[in-house]
């Protein structure tokens, strides 16, 4: 078989590295490469989901401390302090309605949750099926014919011409078919892992704009937490797709043969 070259050599895209199975190293059997990128599919929508819950306890925890914050700046101790004193102490009292007003602020205008613009990916029935098992297998099973010219007859001789070119006809139509099979697998097979590919970029990117608007809002309503914030600004601006996908496929890749149609 000639030198294949990959199909987006520059990306580590999943269309170029999962064609081979693999040994399950539960024992359960082999793996298919599509239903590898599938279950990494369905794990990202999982962690999609537990994003979600995270971002909501955290604004249930918010939105309480800004309702105490509210309700103890309306606590009157030490409210009859007098002078310069007093109004220093008023302007504490009316930093912690502030603050909480701040907070509910930010609340409101919380991103969505993770999961609100998330497509899962709709798979019917079962993925790209192998032209091993879509397309029926020839018999290749021969027949050993002792032709004796002396002790044969012309008659014989045609009919086992016949057969013999039956029996060649029989096995191209075989091999047509296998080829339809695996052109078919193939396009399929390029398709659905192209639009993996990009449900997983589409699904990083999202989260990471939600959580660069997250920490944008922070950084306007609570300068005393820059400290917190920004590392985590630093990360987000890191967070990159592509390269994710290299790490990801260098670990896991099955195979970059793809197949090609059989010749005879």
């Amino acid at each position: 078989m000639p030198e294949q070259q990959l199909l987006k050599p520059t990306e580590w895209s999943y269309c170029d590295y999962f064609w081979a199975d693999k040994k399950d190293p539960q024992g359960n059997g082999t793996v298919a490469g599509f239903k590898l990128l599938l279950q990494k599919q369905l794990k990202g929508k999982q962690m999609q989901k537990e994003m979600s819950e995270f971002a909501r306890e955290r604004i249930k925890i918010e939105e309480e401390y800004a309702k105490n914050l509210a309700k103890l700046s309306q606590n009157s101790l030490a409210a009859q302090e007098e002078g310069s004193l007093g109004k220093a102490w008023a302007q504490v009292k009316k930093s912690l309605a502030d603050e909480a007003e701040v907070l509910l602020l930010c609340i409101s205008s919380s991103p969505p949750s993770f999961t609100a613009s998330c497509q899962p990916l709709r798979v019917g029935g079962e993925g790209p099926e192998s032209p091993h098992r879509a397309a029926e297998r020839p018999e290749m099973k021969t027949q050993q014919l002792e032709i004796k010219l002396s002790n044969k007859t012309e008659e014989d001789i045609k009919k086992a011409w016949r057969k013999s070119t039956q029996a060649g006809d029989d096995l191209m139509r075989r091999v047509d078919l296998y080829n339809q099979a695996q052109s078919k697998w193939f396009e399929e097979m390029v398709t659905t892992t192209l639009e993996l590919e990009r449900l997983e970029v589409e699904r990083v990117e999202m989260i990471r704009q939600h959580l660069c608007q997250h920490t944008q809002l922070r950084h306007e309503t609570d300068m005393f937490n820059q400290s917190t914030v920004e590392p985590v600004d630093q990360l987000l601006q890191k967070v990159d797709p592509a390269k994710d996908r290299e790490l990801w496929v260098r670990e896991h890749k099955m195979g970059n043969i793809r197949p090609v149609d059989m010749e005879i």
